[in-house]
């Protein structure tokens, strides 16, 4: 019999096809997949958490362990949506409108990308006509919500949006451990 036609990296066509054979590490969390998290317009509402009015969240993931979270934020208003302080960097992805910080010169717009040092404080504004805003944030720490001068109001983080989550889906009926599937 002859040998199996191997690839440039000494494997078998089989073997190039097989998955992994190992073990995973002990105490590794399962893989998170959300089908159509994009798709904004066709989900439904009960998935999206009120923040504050005209301001909802869609939460990602919890992830307890390392004190952090993502989530998709929906804004149908304009002006000052929040004054605050991260304790760590925050990524943002704007999917819809645009957004700014009144401490800064720059935009986010749909389809940009932004990097939020921690230790930053600043005050989140959507400007006049914009109609709704979207934004994937991913969030390290927490958010220290501040008046003009510093002082903390309130504080926001992993454990608070997670308690927010589960609190909104037993309220519209999906259970409150509907929210345990985004804990990692």
């Amino acid at each position: 019999m002859p040998p199996a036609a191997t690839e440039t990296n000494g494997q078998s066509k089989d073997e190039k096809n097989m998955p992994y054979q190992g073990a995973q590490p002990y105490g590794m969390p399962d893989d998170l997949v959300i089908p159509n998290v994009m798709d904004l317009d066709g989900t439904d509402e009960r998935l999206w958490v009120p923040q504050a009015p005209d301001v909802w969240f869609r939460p990602l993931l919890f992830g307890t362990s390392q004190g952090y979270f993502v989530n998709i934020l929906k804004v149908k208003k304009s002006g000052v949506l929040s004054r605050h302080k991260h304790t760590g960097t925050v990524h943002a992805f704007t999917l819809r409108g645009k957004w700014h910080y009144l401490e800064h010169d720059w935009w986010a717009t749909a389809g940009g990308y932004s990097m939020e040092p921690p230790g930053e404080t600043h005050t989140l504004v959507v400007p006049e006509g914009v109609d709704q805003t979207v934004i994937v944030f991913v969030v390290s720490g927490a958010y220290v919500y501040v008046d003009p001068h510093g002082k903390a109001e309130r504080i926001e983080d992993v454990f608070t949006k997670l308690q927010m989550a589960r609190d909104h889906y037993e309220k519209v009926g999906l259970g409150a451990d509907y929210v345990n599937q985004f804990i990692r």
